[in-house]
């Protein structure tokens, strides 16, 4: 396939774009500096990649490079930039729907407090307590819902380097809600409540950024399971309780 990755130089970035790499797909990076990218990437890699280099917050650049892709993965940008951070979605969104050659599936990144609370109808994001900024997640994930175009939402919670686990794992996969086992009578709490109950278990949200990239790229056909759906993943272990 034919993939492009706007923020290919960042932290989920540039894992995206080596793991494309080796899974056979043609690349292309849209970045901001060419050297950074290339250093990263080392001489040989760099070869099998297609380098756009230029503003992205420049509408004809950006829809001329979206043209004959068949996803693009959007990697760009963090909630703490605010308007910053929602422009760069929207006018990627934008040229998107825009760019008739463009395929129309596209990853974007969003956060574990996008997901839905079970037995409840929240999200953390909205609760008391969680950082005014991760509402620009809330902003994207609405201006997604507005479009045609066959989306996801990656939602992680803190994504580290690496994660060492003392027993046999595997990564938990869900769609719109929270990947962790929440009991039923959080329903009974207030807002407060609930948020503090996540708060304490937020470590339960750390991911590694190859697995997250690992999951994207392993869902980036059209149509698949993944369309219109927020995405969420957790380690849980192969070692059964008794």
């Amino acid at each position: 396939m034919k993939i492009i990755v706007f923020g290919a130089t960042g932290n989920t970035g540039k894992r995206v774009l080596a793991r494309g790499i080796k899974m056979g797909h043609e690349m292309t990076a849209f970045v901001r500096n060419s050297e950074k990218l290339y250093d990263q990437l080392g001489e040989h890699p760099a070869q099998h990649v297609k380098v756009i280099v230029d503003d992205i917050m420049d509408t004809v650049s950006v829809g001329e490079a979206l043209a004959h892709q068949d996803a693009a993965i959007i990697a760009a940008g963090h909630a703490g930039q605010g308007e910053e951070f929602v422009r760069i979605i929207d006018t990627i969104i934008t040229q998107c729907e825009l760019q008739p050659s463009f395929s129309g599936r596209v990853w974007i990144m969003g956060g574990a407090g996008l997901l839905g609370i079970p037995y409840t109808n929240l999200i953390s994001n909205n609760l008391p307590g969680f950082p005014p900024e991760y509402k620009n997640h809330n902003r994207n994930f609405k201006r997604l819902q507005q479009t045609q175009l066959d989306w996801s939402i990656m939602c992680p919670g803190t994504m580290i380097d690496s994660i060492e686990h003392p027993n046999p794992i595997h990564l938990h996969v869900t769609t719109e809600t929270l990947p962790v086992p929440i009991p039923e009578m959080i329903k009974e709490y207030s807002e407060a409540d609930i948020a503090r109950y996540l708060f304490s278990r937020l470590q339960e949200l750390d991911v590694a950024y190859d697995d997250v990239a690992k999951c994207m790229l392993e869902h980036i056909d059209l149509g698949g399971s993944f369309k219109r759906k927020r995405v969420g993943l957790a380690y849980q272990s192969d070692i059964s309780v008794h």
